[in-house]
Formats: structure tokens, sequence, C-alpha cells
């Protein structure tokens, strides 16, 4: 029976007394985290308190404590400016969701082939991405513009009755601002995926062939469902880029024609500058906050939650 020195015993407790305590450790790395830190409590989180505190006050140019309830939100739910806003946002949104997203795999699947000057198509696909959203509405205003845009060009090729004019078209309008957003943000989700892409096993590729099984149901049965975090992670960014739709709105059609392309943020603009409303701004703002909210919790449940399970 062997013998166990009692210095051997004794080594391991006093390496634990020495170890320092969790609050101790990186101390330099904390410190300089203090001013993120603070910035995100007092901005962040502090500005988003003050907003919603003041959407439940009667605020005109400027805040003031007095309170009126829900009065803003009744009101701001009963505004036929909103609903078509929401309308707006609805449809926008579920089209460029799915449509951003099936191009962007589309192109990365085809990028991820190693094609000839991979280089040169990845920075084309991506330059889009890299303009501000007001240049991107002002090019696509001339680009849709019916006297020297498309159907200009189109009509001088021969087809004198083709009509395409969705920016004056209240009820194609917000498909032309669709057709801009799609164009911009389709190179960010493509490098997004083609990221996901060359993170796939080369072995997996073999084994498929190997099998004999199809490209594309390699694809939809294994490829895409090993990618369900780059998939979950890149529909949050493009559902929060679709909540913020301002500056394409702005730009293009300024919410005509008649109002029939505004959107929440834009609602949320005109009632504080324009309306001189802060109390109908924040309320607005405050129902956008919590589209957020629902956005990130599945979001973070999926992400965060699974693992935990696992």
């Amino acid at each position: 029976m062997a013998v166990t020195h009692p210095a051997e015993v004794a080594a391991p407790d006093a390496a634990r007394v020495r170890r320092p305590s969790r609050l101790l450790r990186n101390i330099p790395a904390k410190i300089a985290s203090i001013p993120m830190v603070l910035i995100a409590l007092v901005i962040f989180v502090g500005c988003t308190a003050w907003t919603v505190f003041y959407s439940f006050t009667k605020s005109g140019m400027l805040p003031r404590l007095q309170f009126v309830g829900l009065d803003q939100y009744d009101r701001l739910w009963s505004t036929p400016k909103w609903w078509t806003s929401i309308e707006n946002l609805a449809i926008y949104g579920v089209l460029s969701m799915i449509l951003t997203m099936a191009l962007g795999f589309f192109l990365a699947t085809l990028l991820d082939r190693k094609v000839r000057g991979e280089d040169v198509f990845r920075t084309i696909f991506l330059y889009p991405f890299a303009l501000s959203f007001i240049v991107t509405g002002l090019a696509w205003q001339w680009i849709l513009n019916p006297e020297f845009g498309i159907q200009a060009v189109v009509r001088s090729l021969g087809w004198e009755g083709f009509s395409f004019d969705p920016l004056h078209s209240r009820e194609l309008v917000i498909y032309g601002i669709l057709i801009a957003g799609i164009w911009q943000g389709t190179g960010l989700v493509m490098c997004i995926m083609l990221a996901g892409l060359r993170g796939i096993d080369e072995d997996i590729w073999k084994a498929a062939r190997v099998d004999g099984i199809p490209t594309w149901k390699t694809y939809t049965h294994v490829v895409i469902p090993m990618m369900r975090p780059v998939f979950v992670t890149t529909l949050v960014l493009v559902a929060s880029g679709v909540i913020k739709l301002y500056d394409l709105v702005k730009a293009q059609t300024d919410g005509g024609p008649g109002g029939a392309s505004e959107v929440p943020a834009k609602y949320v603009m005109d009632s504080m500058f324009g309306a001189q409303n802060l109390g109908q701004g924040f309320a607005a703002s405050t129902m956008m906050l919590l589209s957020v909210v629902i956005i990130l919790i599945p979001w973070a449940y999926l992400e965060f939650g699974g693992k935990k399970r696992g």
C-alpha cells in the first residue's frame, strides 16, 4: 500500500489558496473595458429608458413631465399613417429577408466552386454594401425614373409599350424600394454565407461524391443544416436592418406618392422633428424597440439556449 507524503497532500491546497479570485483576474483588461461599459449603460440603456419613460407624457417640442398614460400609444395605433408604415415594413421585411438570404446563398455557392477571378466577383458583389443608403436610394431613383431609367432604355430598343415606373405607383412603390435594398444587402449576406461554406470540411463533399449524392441534395440535407448558426445570425442582421429602414425611403420617395411608402422610422422622425411631437415619436420608437426585442429573444434562445441543452 502506497503511503502519501503529507507535503504532497498539502501542495494542491496551497496552490488553491494562492490562486487569485475571479474578481482579481485580468485587472488591466477589466479597467480598459470600463469606458465601454459606462457608454453602454449611460447611452444605450439610459437613453432607452428615457425614451420609454417620456412616451407616456404629453411632450411637444420639448420633453415635459405631463403624464397622459397610454394616450400616445392609443393615438399611434389609431393613425392610418402608422398602419401604412407597419404594412410597408412587413412587406419589405419578409421579401427582403427571403430574397437576400436566397440570392446571397446562391451567389456564395457559385463562388465556393473556386471560380477564376473570385476576388473580383466578390468585390463587385460586396461593393454596393459599402455605399450609404442615401447614395443607393438616389442611384435607384434615377435608374427607376421613367424618363431616363429602365423604362426609357427598353422603349428605346423598340418595346414602346413597356412600362416600369414603380416609384410613382401607390401599389408598387414599396417594391421599387425593395429592389434597391436587395441590391445593397445581398453582397453582405453572400460574404457571410461564403465564410460559412468555407468552414464545411472538404471530406464531407468527397464522401457525398463517393456515395453518388447529387450536389443539390448535399446542400439541402447536409450543408444547410450544418450552417444553421450562420443562417440565424444572418437573419438577425437583415431583420435589424429592416426595422431601421429610413434613409433608403427618404432618398427614393420621401414617403410618397401620397404617403404610400411610409415606414416606422420615418414616422418617428416626422413626429419628432416635423410635427414637433416628441411624445408621439417616443411611443413609435418604443414600438420599434419592442420589435427588435421580439427578434433578439428567439435568436438568443437559439444561439445560447441550444448550447446549454447540448
